[in-house]
This record gives C-alpha cells, sequence and structure tokens, in this order.
C-alpha cells in the first residue's frame, strides 16, 4: 500500500530539468508532480563507497534537489570494481569530493553538501538532521548502528542495504510510519547486542555488480517514498543471492521498542 508522500513539491522546475528527467515524469505514479517532489527533497547518503555508489548516481539522474553525503575515506584503486562514482584519477582524493563531481556530470542543479567526517552515535543526528530520507551504505556495523539510532530519533525513513560476497539483503526502517503502520528498526533485524563485524570485504571479496543492484535498489526505495508512489520495502526484508541468481523476501515485525526522544 503507498504511504503519502514525503515532500511537498517545488513550484516549477527549471526548462531544463524538465527536459532532462522528462522520461521519469511519465511514469505512471509518479508523474509531473512527483518529479517536483524530488525536487524538493533532501536525501542523506552515509558512504561513497560500494552501495552509495551507484544509489548517489541514480538519485541524481531522477532529479533530487539535495543531497547531503556523509564519508570520512579518501578513493583506493582496489575498492574501484564496485566504487563506481569514482575512476582511477580519483584515487586518494575523498569520496566527497569526487562524488560531488560525478554528480554534478550527471545532475547538475542537483545541491551536494558534502561532509568529510566519520558518522558516529555522537554526532550522527546532527549530521542527519533535515534529511527527509537516508539512505545507509556504510561498511561497519558500529556505524550502522548509530545511524539506524540517528534516524529513529529524527523519525525520518532508513533505506538499508549490505551486501557481502554473492548475498545481500535490503529493507526499509522507519521508527513513526504514516497511516497506522508499524514501526520497524534495525534491532528488529539485526540486534546490535547479538551482531559481531562481519568479515571485511578485503578478506571475503564481495561482487560488484551486486552492489550496484543493490545500490539502485536503495535509490528506487528513496524515490518511491518521497513521492509516495508504490509499496515500499517497510515491514519486508529483500533477500538476494547473486550466485544462483534468487531473489526472495521476508517478513519483518517490528518488537513495539519505544524509541528515544
Amino acid at each position: 500500500m503507498p504511504l503519502p508522500p514525503l515532500v511537498e513539491p517545488v513550484a516549477e522546475l527549471s526548462a531544463q530539468e524538465r527536459a532532462r528527467t522528462a522520461r521519469h515524469a511519465a511514469l505512471a505514479g509518479l508523474g509531473p508532480v512527483g518529479q517536483r517532489r524530488l525536487a524538493a527533497a533532501r536525501v542523506g547518503v552515509v558512504g561513497a563507497g560500494g552501495l552509495g555508489s551507484p544509489a548517489l548516481l541514480a538519485l541524481a539522474a531522477a532529479g533530487i534537489g539535495e543531497l547531503v553525503l556523509v564519508d570520512d575515506d579518501e578513493v583506493d584503486l582496489s575498492n574501484l570494481h564496485r566504487q563506481v562514482i569514482h575512476g582511477v584519477g580519483d584515487v586518494g582524493r575523498p569520496k566527497v569530493d569526487s562524488a560531488a563531481e560525478s554528480i554534478a556530470a550527471v545532475s547538475p542543479e542537483t545541491r551536494v553538501r558534502a561532509v568529510t567526517t566519520r558518522i558516529d552515535a555522537e554526532n550522527a543526528v546532527e549530521l542527519l538532521r533535515g534529511c527527509h530520507v537516508v539512505l545507509d551504505g556504510s561498511d561497519a556495523f558500529e556505524t550502522r548502528t548509530a545511524v539506524a539510532a540517528a534516524c529513529a530519533t529524527l523519525g525520518v525513513p532508513l533505506v538499508w542495504g549490505t551486501v557481502q560476497e554473492w548475498h545481500a539483503q535490503l529493507t526499509v526502517f522507519w521508527s513513526a510510519p504514516p497511516n497506522g503502520r508499524e514501526p520497524v528498526v534495525l534491532a528488529d533485524l539485526h540486534d546490535p547486542a547479538e551482531v559481531g563485524e562481519p568479515p571485511a570485504c578485503s578478506a571475503v571479496g564481495v561482487l560488484g555488480a551486486l552492489c550496484m543492484q543493490v545500490g539502485s535498489l536503495m535509490a528506487a526505495e528513496a524515490v518511491k517514498l518521497i513521492a509516495g508512489a508504490g509499496e515500499p520495502l517497510l515491514g519486508r526484508v529483500l533477500l538476494i543471492d547473486g550466485l544462483r541468481s534468487r531473489v526472495r523476501e521476508v517478513a519483518l515485525r517490528g518488537a513495539h521498542r519505544s524509541v528515544p526522544a
């Protein structure tokens, strides 16, 4: 069931932006008003790596008005098989700088607020405040826990994806969903008290194409939430087995935990 749109639309798009996004605005369920909602949206993206790279490109191409990009890392040659927003010439540069240039090339009217800071439990709320929706593309569970807690405190939806080796998970967490929908948070899927750090991709590897698939799906969830289109993955977890080419979903119920004020 569709949820109400997250964002009020801008009054109008520029002539160039209307032309650039015309095939998008032609979509049933999105339309010109939905496209103007995307232009009014502020989306937080944590990480410009394997998941953040395709998500950022897709969000920019979709016409998101502002991207708040948080990443304190530099571009590394060994990561370029999956971090497609960067190139070999960007090695050694801050990821946020490289990503901002790529975003501008795709969508000149998308504003980028680049934050070269490690997000943690102390600063996550302030860094993400004002975002209509957040995408978590980080690769450390400590960071994911901090981002999820901040989104729960702020009451904004969190599009959450993870990829390791040939496998991926994708869902939407929201501590305060509308229309009587049941709240679902990270602890309902992975209890931070019981989850350790997974093996690093440098040790076990990760399929670059799967990162691109999941990052694009994360962007699609954000677009649907912003525009109030389709059915988001709230209360459902998408499981992808890239090695066997299988996709399935499982239901996810909330545990009715209290949310920090």
